[in-house]
């Protein structure tokens, strides 16, 4: 026989080559090749279990999901929240899961290998994962900003800066909040508009340099080094989380802020914006559609049971986003009685000075609302008294989202908190573990696709060039008008792209590779076959639920024009505003970014304008899988591909027939 060399670079999580050795032929007629390496695996169920919880149990649980209950209907959004999870979050995690311990690779090489004409779903994927990264690092610098900022005492955002040799009181300070004047003035310095930078806030570029250094850390060596730190970013929110519950339950105003959260408004559901806010808000909780769970599916043994572990993920997200909410909303509560106690007292005051004849002194707030109805004090009478509107219901009715919720109402309560240094150490350290943990693994799923195309540099090179390029980018986010741009790329960069890679993730796997082929990959792996539930959901309701979202959120885009808040100092008050038109300009190129690749690539492919990538599938074939039925899947995909593109020569189909030998050897 004679000796055949062959050389490829193996795609894993550490970058080496493998060569396979000339043939020895024994005198039995028995073939000697080297053994090629395994992809690289998790040290253990737990570290691929708490990467899942790490990597879907983020900010939006936080910030973003107390906001939607609050805006949304209360306790009713839970209806449409849980729905979506059933019928479209769980089925399409399990995809992810499935196809991505199945085919052993990251989201670039299993859509390649399912066909290469929806290669382009892994392109779009990356694409979406690295825009998400570069903003999300940018919160996770602002954290650590005010994380810093806790351990002064007084804290800083309790308090207005004074001027002057008479100590007056800075006007824009006072005309809003302590909080509001930290966040926008001292934090981000903030701008007038979006396309007024102002240049860069040197504290925030360091704040933002130590985030990449740290996640550069991190990950710089794969799930080899992120499956550690895991450990500590998966549990460490549960247990502040359980630390608030224990203290916000137990202030005065608790019950008001719980009821509030779960007294439904049934009204809200016939509301078509609020099934939307569930459907995205799902998307989110659970991180599918960036490809990192893709990624870290490949890392498990083929006999793991990802049925499970999907069915697990969607009820950790949907109790954690239950219990984050608990714990912010009484806090909320206790601020909110705290502002009522306040409002009251200012007009007791004032009334004592209007009417001196009158006991107004330490008057409860039982007694004045009682007397302000015997009176028939209208809001208008009160107004020209000079006396405010207490109104408990409305102050809890004051939505405020992300970054709102998080640097200016929860510090707000805070301040009000015994012990608020600690208390501050506590929340922003929460924050910097959930921001951490989905951060790792968005960048996973960036950097395993960047190896599954054969990049010949090692991987900590590799990571290094990524989290530079990001800095530098993320720079942006620095300026003047950072926060603005920040939520331009939240608002354009992911949901559009998640959405619609989500769909065709569904699509592809139901009706190209096939839902029966993929429920007897589910059964080889777990022992289980997959029952009407997830085949219906899978075939039918997930795929017309997608569609049915993104019509509905590019109909509410056109019919009402998008528009951002502003600082605006003058007033001392955000204000909304129109996007200016070059500015509009690049949120529809985010929104091309993260989904025209699905199509460019099917088109390309589909006309041979390109040559097929043979080094995804090399690399893919090249791997010993841990079960014979693996291995022999992913060589019929391989030669299924190969069969069916024309320009592929006899000379390639040879190489790929040996490359199969040499794995079944």
């Amino acid at each position: 026989m004679p000796e055949k060399e062959r050389k490829t670079t193996f795609a894993g999580i550490e970058d080496r080559e493998v060569e396979f050795a000339p043939l020895n032929v024994d005198e039995n007629g028995d073939v000697e090749v080297k053994a090629v390496p395994e992809r690289a695996a998790w040290g253990n169920k737990w570290q691929f279990m708490l990467s899942c919880v790490s990597l879907s149990v983020g900010l939006g649980n936080v910030w973003r999901f107390p906001y939607l209950v609050q805006q949304d209907g209360g306790g009713a959004f839970l209806i449409p929240y849980v729905l979506m999870m059933v019928l479209e979050g769980a089925p399409l995690f399990l995809v992810e899961l499935g196809i991505g311990q199945r085919l052993r690779q990251g989201s670039l090489g299993v859509w390649n290998i399912i066909h290469p004409w929806t290669a382009g779903i892994g392109v779009a994927a990356t694409i979406v994962s690295f825009m998400v990264g570069l903003y999300y690092n940018m919160i996770i610098a602002w954290c650590f900003y005010y994380f810093f900022n806790s351990f002064t005492s007084p804290l800083p955002y309790a308090f207005c800066p004074t001027t002057g040799p008479n100590g007056t009181v800075v006007p824009e300070c006072e005309m809003s909040s302590e909080t509001a004047f930290f966040w926008y003035r001292n934090a981000l310095d903030a701008s007038s508009a979006i396309d007024e930078p102002e240049g860069i806030k040197w504290w925030m570029a360091l704040c933002l340099l130590l985030s990449w250094v740290l996640v550069y850390a991190c990950i710089m060596r794969g799930i080899q080094s992120s499956g550690k730190v895991v450990y500590f970013t998966a549990l460490f929110p549960y247990l502040i989380l359980i630390i608030f519950f224990g203290r916000a339950v137990t202030l005065p105003g608790a019950g008001v802020g719980l009821k509030h959260l779960f007294t439904p408004k049934m009204e809200k559901l016939i509301d078509p914006t609020v099934w939307m806010d569930a459907a995205t808000q799902v998307f989110y909780s659970l991180s599918v559609g960036f490809g990192s769970l893709i990624a870290f599916a490949s890392y498990n043994p083929v006999n793991n049971n990802c049925k499970q572990d999907a069915v697990f993920m969607c009820i950790v997200t949907v109790f954690t986003a239950t219990f984050g909410a608990v714990d912010i909303f009484a806090v909320l509560g206790y601020k909110a009685v705290q502002n009522y106690h306040k409002c009251i007292a200012h007009n007791v005051d004032k009334l004592s000075v209007l009417y001196p004849e009158q006991f107004f002194v330490n008057m409860s707030a039982e007694a004045y609302t009682d007397m302000l109805q015997h009176h028939d004090f209208t809001n208008e009478t009160q107004l020209e008294m000079g006396l405010q509107h207490c109104d408990l219901t409305k102050t809890l009715d004051q939505a405020a989202e992300g970054t709102g919720l998080a640097f200016i109402v929860f510090t707000q309560a805070i301040v009000e908190l015994p012990g608020s240094n600690f208390w501050s150490v506590a929340f922003f350290m929460m924050l910097l573990a959930l921001g951490l943990g989905s951060q790792f693994g968005t960048m996973e799923g960036v950097i395993t696709n960047m190896f599954d195309m054969n990049i010949r540099v090692r991987k900590e090179v590799l990571t290094g060039v990524m989290c530079i390029v990001s800095f530098l980018i993320g720079l942006v986010f620095c300026t003047g008008a950072g926060e603005y741009w920040l939520k331009m790329f939240d608002a354009f960069a992911g949901t559009y792209g998640l959405v619609v890679i989500g769909f065709f993730e569904i699509v592809v796997v139901t009706y190209v590779y096939g839902y029966e082929k993929f429920c007897d990959d589910i059964e080889n792996m777990t022992g289980s076959r997959p029952g009407m539930y997830w085949q219906i959901c899978w075939r039918f309701v997930a795929p017309i639920l997608i569609i049915v979202i993104f019509s509905a959120t590019v109909v509410t885009q056109i019919m009402n024009p998008p528009t951002y808040t502003i600082w605006n100092s003058t007033l001392a008050e955000p204000q909304k505003v129109e996007y200016p038109p070059a500015v509009m300009a690049v949120a529809v190129l985010l929104m091309l970014a993260g989904t025209a690749p699905i199509a460019i690539v099917f088109l390309m492919r589909r006309f041979q304008c390109v040559k097929v990538d043979m080094d995804i599938h090399q690399a893919a074939i090249k791997r010993i899988d841990t079960t014979t039925s693996t291995t022999g899947m992913v060589r019929e995909a391989e030669m299924r591909e190969y069969t069916d593109t024309p320009h592929n020569s006899e000379e390639n189909m040879e190489d790929v027939k040996f490359q199969m030998e040499v794995v079944d050897a």
